[in-house]
């Protein structure tokens, strides 16, 4: 099923085909471009994929996990230096933090650091920002916090690495009410059955502006942090959705020139438990003040709702601030689980349109019967990529918008 995106190649990635949510590309020495891929779970790391030619991705490094108990949802590379997030599934377990790798020579990654925030309140980290070679902005644990709800646990964090051996906590924020010792009382939590907790995930900071943190708090909504001192962040504003809607605020997206900001919802129950999860427009003209203006047109969910697994919003091609990607304020990319990877032209923010889609068949071995297109990165070429949660791969696509 598709609409102006044309499949170029298909790879397995050696039969551990379940991605998570990391995506970056390397333009590596010798003109190639490496993707790198993070894992949903265990066992592997995180792979390499030599995509110079799209039509013949190959697989260059392919890497384990310590241990069983933990992934490594999400990656970035600055350079030739890439950061991995490590969050592990019971509290107190290592490694929790975050690695840094040498990859001038992508066959060879050489570990550079590690960050630990492990702890018996910790998971460690979920997912980081790494753009431009000095800041890790991630969503993590701190061991020093002890979170009032334990779905709480993972608040905004900043970690210099501009010395990469050395990496140093510098600052962090979470919201009010929700760690043990604050001033303010608890927030108010949704629904037993859609309390996903009050914590960080996207974490996106660019160079337009290196003041400001965008962030997405799950059920807390979004929020712009001053960041102009690293050390004490400031909540300049927020925007909820949620109560009347069901939660999971993941990703926001400054589109700067167009006082505009993309904001995504993530479904995280099958067959549309926790229908709508959508992707919003905000008029970000005034900072402090926040509205929405339109949300993205999705199939209908009559459609799609019982497809299998998840259908509903989840990440964004986030026009990264680094070489090799390609950037747009007037297009917007997402993926959307069984409904695929999809493009909508925002030209006009009052009435977006959908202008291409592409969703896969069911891979082989699937027990759902559906894919799950978790993540999606479009490179400086205009080729989407994209990849699956349970055990797809990668695909690589020629969009014509």
């Amino acid at each position: 099923m598709f609409l102006n995106m044309k499949l170029l190649s298909h790879h397995a990635l050696n039969g551990f085909g379940g991605m998570g949510e990391g995506m970056a590309m390397q333009l590596a020495k010798g003109g190639r471009r490496v993707l790198w891929l993070a894992h949903e779970s265990a066992p592997k790391n995180f792979t390499a994929v030599d995509v110079t030619d799209p039509r013949a991705p190959k697989v260059v490094v392919q890497t384990d996990l310590p241990h069983a108990q933990m992934r490594s949802n999400s990656l970035e590379v600055a350079g030739d230096l890439m950061a991995v997030a490590y969050q592990v599934s019971k509290l107190g377990l290592k490694p929790a933090g975050f690695e840094l790798f040498d990859v001038s020579q992508p066959e060879r990654p050489r570990s550079v650091s590690f960050f630990d925030a492990s702890g018996p309140r910790s998971r460690g980290c979920h997912q980081l920002w790494f753009v431009d070679g000095k800041t890790v902005h991630m969503a993590c644990a701190d061991p020093e916090l002890q979170p009032r709800n334990p779905k709480d646990d993972q608040v905004y964090r900043i970690v210099d690495v501009a010395n990469p051996a050395k990496p140093q906590a510098v600052g962090r924020w979470h919201l009010p009410g929700t760690m043990e010792g604050d001033d303010a009382p608890p927030p108010q939590r949704l629904p037993a059955n859609f309390d996903a907790g009050f914590r960080a995930h996207n974490t996106n900071v660019y160079p337009e502006r290196p003041d400001r943190c965008y962030l997405g708090y799950i059920d807390g909504g979004i929020m712009v942090l001053d960041i102009s001192q690293p050390s004490r962040p400031k909540l300049v504003s927020r925007w909820t959705n949620s109560p009347p809607y069901n939660g999971f605020n993941h990703t926001v997206v400054p589109l700067f020139e167009r006082g505009l900001l993309v904001v995504s919802d993530e479904s995280v129950r099958d067959n549309a438990g926790d229908w709508p999860k959508l992707v919003w427009l905000l008029d970000a003209r005034d900072e402090r003040h926040l509205v929405s203006i339109s949300t993205l047109p999705l199939p209908l969910v009559d459609a799609f709702g019982k497809r299998g697994g998840r259908f509903g919003a989840h990440n964004l091609h986030e026009n990264p601030p680094v070489p090799g990607a390609w950037k747009s304020d007037k297009i917007v990319i997402g993926t959307f689980f069984n409904g695929g990877v999809r493009a909508y032209d925002i030209s006009d923010p009052y009435s977006p349109r959908e202008v291409a889609y592409f969703v896969p068949p069911a891979h082989e071995g699937s027990k759902i019967g559906a894919t799950q297109i978790n993540d999606v990165f479009v490179d400086d070429r205009g080729i989407v990529f994209t990849v699956d949660r349970h055990n797809g791969g990668l695909y690589a696509l020629e969009m014509n918008v």
